[in-house]
């Protein structure tokens, strides 16, 4: 056995080929800091991957890129392609770095995590740092879309231009056939018309296909999900039977590059306050906003604003009832709230979509459908429409057969078709209901 390469590095870079792709088997760190010390034992030489690569060619299995991102839907998605026969190699992606010596970045410990999967399955992993294309396509379109006082989903942007994308082209640059990553969503060939549809993943608590939607079909025929068809229960219970150091981590949540830090501190740091007035339906101001960028629609939380008493009402009565973002009057710098969460304001029953993107390859025929909103939302009933265009962007309108909560312009409007994704479009507007 070779003996251990000791690599020491100041800040996370993007590993080259010759030490992670073609060679490493197992990388461990003492302690979660990367300025300390990584070891990587090389178990393999370059001479005899092309070797396999070579045989590889000759065979009928194919090489799967996996997006390895430290977490175990991803361990047992390449645990599951290996089983397969097929030839996998682990790719970790390196989307923010900013924060690197920050406590909120998770980075450092997930890429340990990540090289401890690939160890126990026996893989080879690279390490690739995407975070320049990560900041120009998905972060600044972030940015734009808060000061314009919308509320934009980048991690529906980091799929399409990033996971789907760079992960996409560097994979197919290293020989790859097809890549997989850990999402809860599926994909089904129609040998018909050759084209592939995206479906909802099995267990609806994890169906991820909302955040897939602006995925196209020449990404979607190159893709793998295997742990699509899978409850979550199951991919903990496999990662455990095969000894994953993963097994029982803690799922991600949030924004990937704010990570556990307050959503309003991180804000600050990008985008000035502009503070402005805080009204009621009767025109009334009632507090002061630090800036519309920071609130969205049907937030409760943060407004620093309490209930208005009348003289001689008693406690428990409507003017205690909570305060929720109604509407944001961006020339006028105005926040407007309403009490109680079915306020009429809240309450939208159509809506006009632009920036549209079919993943099941044009657009669907206007009729009924049923749509999503918002992620973990259930789908809702309504009629789809074409529109003209707004500005130089196809769009479509949507009118529901039930008033949908706080609509938000900036999120995304998601078309289904039974469990098949059909794609969406980001909201521009939305109408609230008579009253």
């Amino acid at each position: 056995m070779a003996k251990p390469l000791w690599v020491t590095m100041n800040k996370p870079r993007a590993l080259s080929c010759r030490n992670v792709r073609m060679g490493v088997h197992h990388v461990q760190c003492r302690g979660i800091s990367w300025n300390q010390c990584v070891i990587i034992n090389f178990h393999r030489c370059a001479k005899g991957s092309a070797l396999a690569q070579d045989n590889l060619r000759m065979s009928h299995l194919s090489r799967v890129v996996v997006g390895l991102s430290g977490g175990v839907d991803s361990a047992v998605t390449a645990h599951l392609l290996k089983q397969e026969g097929h030839e996998v190699i682990g790719i970790f992606m390196k989307n923010w770095e900013d924060d690197d010596d920050s406590e909120h970045c998770s980075s450092n410990a997930d890429f340990v995590d990540a090289a401890a999967v690939a160890d126990v399955l026996g893989i080879e992993i690279e390490h690739v740092n995407f975070a320049a294309d990560y900041k120009d396509r998905v972060f600044s379109e972030f940015l734009r879309e808060y000061q314009a006082g919308r509320t934009p989903n980048p991690d529906i942007l980091c799929n399409a231009e990033i996971k789907f994308k760079s992960f996409l082209d560097h994979a197919m640059q290293v020989g790859a056939d097809k890549i997989a990553t850990g999402h809860y969503a599926r994909v089904r060939h129609q040998a018909a018309n050759g084209q592939v549809e995206l479906l909802k993943g099995l267990d609806p608590a994890k169906d991820q296909s909302y955040f897939l939607h602006r995925l196209n079909q020449a990404q979607l025929c190159k893709t793998l999900f295997p742990v699509g068809h899978l409850h979550k229960t199951e991919v903990r219970r496999i990662a455990e039977e095969i000894g994953l150091p993963n097994a029982k981590k803690k799922d991600s949540t949030g924004i990937c590059f704010i990570g556990e830090r307050p959503f309003r501190a991180f804000l600050n740091r990008y985008i000035s306050k502009e503070p402005g007035p805080i009204k009621d339906p009767l025109g009334r101001t009632i507090g002061q906003h630090v800036g519309l960028s920071f609130y969205t629609l049907g937030q409760r939380q943060g407004l620093g604003i309490g209930g208005i008493k009348a003289k001689g009402v008693q406690r428990g009565g409507g003017q205690h009832t909570a305060w929720f973002v109604a509407r944001k009057d961006i020339p006028n710098n105005t926040l407007w709230v309403v009490q109680g969460h079915d306020h009429a304001w809240l309450l939208s029953t159509q809506l006009q979509a632009s920036d549209v993107s079919w993943c099941a390859g044009q657009p669907p025929t206007s009729g009924s459908l049923a749509a999503k909103t918002r992620y973990r939302q259930n789908d809702a009933a309504c009629t789809y429409q074409a529109l003209d265009r707004l500005g130089e962007a196809p769009c479509f309108g949507l009118v529901f057969s039930q008033a949908q909560w706080a609509v938000t312009p900036g999120q995304s409007a998601v078309l289904y078709d039974g469990e098949v994704c059909l794609g969406g479009g980001v909201i521009h507007a939305a109408s609230a209901c008579p009253g």
